[in-house]
């Protein structure tokens, strides 16, 4: 006999998603309102001003499409490129990687700046890269390289790519909330992010800002942009003016989620934010020390809020995973690429970033390793 589907409670430390604030679960289930109903004009225009202020922009084009981080990656690229245009990447992770597969898929030419995985792209690297190809006039980079745990200093970057008169594109769907992302005064012209990481709300939106350079490039543009739904000029026609298009069927249910997560990270404030997930970083290094476990990152280019930690010599990775999945019900999550089966990654995101969860975490793990998984 077919039953409602009523899964086991997790506790979500791995990549994402973290675990969603019991405010925004809260809020999921207030009643569904049509996407053209006044009310919901009245939400989206007041969670433009609340990412406004996470992504710490003014810009108006700064809104929430329906679908999660990869579709932000999407929209950035397809609105900014056009076929033979070449664009800059910084790769030094599984994501970064993506970006070059879209930019190639839309017709743009990508040139590629190789880096380590989980270390942080160099700036100098960019620097000579856009020195010796004086037509790029698109630089991409990851700020926190998901795959890696790696932190890139997109401040810098951006300084850097501005120089030569490149725009500056930055995945922060890692980062954002949980690490310092100034996008106007660091002159970020798309930023693209994701609901279910630091903001703690459930999986499926991509918050997205454009600046003003950034819409220009988009408006100068001599070939269509080559998607319908990530089309910038459609969506800005139903996220902003006195009268507003229909585009698609928004998720008004996930919208509420997204709103409430925003008004949570606003009352504790972002500096507050920023700085607690560095606090309970540097204490969960400290406690993974005592049971022998070491990051892969050094410190000064290491994500706060996502940890890369080398699988000790003679331990089956997915073993332990798998034994702290099933018996401490705690998903952490597997290395992707060069990395699978040589780190775990562990991410205290958001609501999970405290120390009740770096305890719980600490002796689930220092448990498991005593039953000398091999």
């Amino acid at each position: 006999m077919d039953q409602s589907f009523i899964p086991k409670n997790r506790i979500l430390l791995g990549p994402g998603p973290s675990n969603v604030n019991p405010r925004v679960l809260e809020a999921l289930k207030r009643p569904t309102i049509g996407h053209l109903d006044p009310q919901f004009i009245e939400l989206i225009d007041d969670i433009k001003r609340l990412l406004q202020y996470t992504f710490q922009t003014d810009s108006d084009a700064t809104i929430t499409l329906s679908g999660p981080g990869s579709l932000g990656m999407e929209a950035s690229l397809v609105n900014i490129i056009e076929p033979k245009d070449k664009v800059l990447i910084g790769v030094g992770g599984y994501f970064a990687g993506r970006m070059k597969q879209i930019v190639e898929k839309i017709g743009g030419i990508p040139i590629v700046v190789e880096q380590e995985w989980g270390r942080a792209i160099d700036p100098q690297k960019i620097e000579d890269a856009l020195k010796n190809n004086s037509d790029i006039k698109i630089t991409a980079v990851v700020h926190a390289e998901t795959s890696t745990g790696a932190l890139t200093d997109i401040k810098t970057i951006s300084e850097i790519a501005h120089k030569y008169g490149s725009l500056l594109i930055a995945d922060v769907v890692t980062s954002l909330g949980a690490c310092e992302i100034l996008t106007k005064e660091w002159n970020l012209d798309v930023v693209y992010s994701c609901s279910q990481k630091g903001l703690s709300a459930m999986p499926g939106l991509s918050p997205i800002s454009f600046s003003d350079a950034a819409l220009e490039k988009i408006k100068n543009r001599t070939t269509p942009i080559k998607s319908w739904f990530n089309d910038l000029n459609l969506l800005m026609a139903y996220w902003s003016g006195e009268k507003r298009a229909y585009h698609h069927t928004a998720p008004a249910n996930s919208f509420y989620g997204l709103h409430e997560a925003l008004l949570i990270l606003k009352e504790e404030g972002l500096d507050n934010s920023w700085r607690r997930h560095k606090e309970n970083s540097v204490l969960l290094v400290k406690r993974l020390a005592s049971i022998g476990l070491e990051p892969l990152t050094p410190e000064r280019e290491r994500i706060p809020n996502l940890l890369t930690i080398k699988v000790p010599e003679g331990i089956q990775e997915e073993v332990l995973r798998k034994k702290l999945l099933n018996e401490y019900s705690i998903e952490i999550g597997a290395g992707l690429g060069t990395l699978a089966g040589k780190v775990w990654r562990i991410g205290l995101m958001g609501y999970n970033s405290n120390e009740k969860m770096i305890e719980l975490l600490i002796s689930s793990l220092k448990d498991a390793l005593s039953n000398k998984i091999v």
